[in-house]
């Protein structure tokens, strides 16, 4: 099914067999009126939250799906094994949506984007839609020559029983309930605000393109996920706190294992995205300046001038001349302010709203120009199709 089709229409695409799990170890978490409440479940569910979170961070992210830095095969089997413990499908799965969300950030081709689909789907409906459920093993290519992640593929909720059954055997039904399922919930959501809230709520240090924002609370919250803006501007750092007041735990962590050779090759954003002093790639400038773009209604404007194409008073005009005018407004001449139409917005316009609109950057003016040309492209081909 298209990813383009109604929210309607994709309602019998959702795999209920498959959300009934997710939906079960929510609802277990109840249980914890039953079985009570004990210090050393409380630890245990404390303890694997941090433990998974980094795993998540650490391993599914900026490893498995950026490389910001290299291990050897033991490490990244452990870190595989730590991140699969979440119950978030296999690294081979979770690292080709990462990509292909990368790759078509806050357009209607990502797979769980709040500006497209709405809040609760990127939260967390996208993940049972049938399109989503299937990996994407040409966007893994580097992972899949090793069989050990094959097969955890294969079997991608074992690391995550075994966890379970190791909770119930140290700390009894407690340790399952209130260790296991309390912090797999837990981080469940937490993981899943940095596709939802993480692109709605926070400050923009970095034109990217997208609606990607830092958010200091979800950094805390996911040991260093939050500074989500920073990962789009430059998605194969290891450290995604560039200031030194953003905190990062994932970063710290891994730094303290480069001390003792179990990772190395960290890489670091160079000085230039430090100083947000570098020129943007030309899908990161098209994409914001369709964004400025549609802050003006290029419709509107075309209904107008299409109107007027009618009047008799204007039946000698001609829409090669229309064609010329709009040409005219790169020079900021409206001259078609006598013929009662809206004020065509001048590139001066585009400016101030792009000053408004956007961090700092030194490609402003190029997105200022792309965004100006497509905004008259936009009513040229509107006012050929009316007329």
């Amino acid at each position: 099914m298209s990813p383009h089709a109604p929210a309607d229409d994709r309602h019998d695409d959702v795999m209920y067999p498959s959300a009934i799990p997710f939906v079960l170890v929510h609802l277990g978490c109840f249980a914890a009126i039953w079985s009570g409440l004990t210090w050393e479940a409380v630890a245990i569910c404390g303890a694997l939250y941090v433990a998974r979170m980094f795993g998540i961070g650490a391993g599914y992210h900026r490893y498995f799906s950026h490389k910001a830095f290299a291990t050897g095969r033991v490490f990244q089997f452990i870190l595989a094994c730590l991140a699969q413990s979440s119950a978030q499908k296999s690294v081979l799965w979770w690292a080709a949506k990462h990509r292909h969300h990368h790759l078509h950030s806050d357009t209607e081709l990502d797979v769980h984007s709040p500006r497209q689909r709405g809040f609760l789907y990127s939260h967390l409906g996208w993940i049972f839609y049938r399109q989503h459920d299937a990996t994407d093993l040409v966007k893994v290519g580097d992972l899949t020559v090793y069989p050990e992640l094959m097969w955890l593929h294969r079997l991608e909720l074992l690391p995550a029983v075994v966890l379970a059954s190791l909770c119930f055997l140290i700390a009894g039904w407690p340790g399952l309930i209130v260790g296991f399922l309390w912090s797999t919930v837990l981080v469940y959501h937490a993981t899943f605000c940095i596709n939802s809230l993480a692109h709605v709520h926070g400050r923009k240090r970095y034109v990217t393109g997208d609606d990607s924002r830092n958010n200091w609370l979800l950094a805390l919250l996911t040991l260093g996920e939050g500074w989500h803006n920073n990962h789009h501007a430059y998605q194969s750092s290891v450290r995604q706190g560039f200031r030194w007041w953003e905190v990062d735990v994932t970063y710290y962590i891994l730094k303290v294992l480069s001390w003792f050779g179990i990772v190395w090759n960290m890489k670091a954003p160079p000085e230039l995205v430090l100083r947000n002093e570098q020129p943007l790639g030309a899908r990161v400038i098209n994409r914001a300046a369709r964004q400025l773009a549609g802050r003006f209604d290029a419709h509107a404007l075309a209904h107008a001038i299409s109107s007027a194409l009618h009047r008799a008073d204007l039946a000698q005009l001609q829409l090669p001349t229309l064609h010329d005018i709009l040409n005219r407004a790169h020079d900021g001449v409206d001259v078609l302010t006598h013929l009662h139409l809206p004020k065509i917005p001048t590139r001066d316009e585009f400016l101030t709203e792009a000053r408004a609109m956007f961090a700092r950057t030194r490609s402003l003016n190029e997105i200022v120009d792309h965004a100006y040309e497509h905004f008259l492209t936009s009513v040229r081909s509107q006012l050929v199709t009316v007329r």
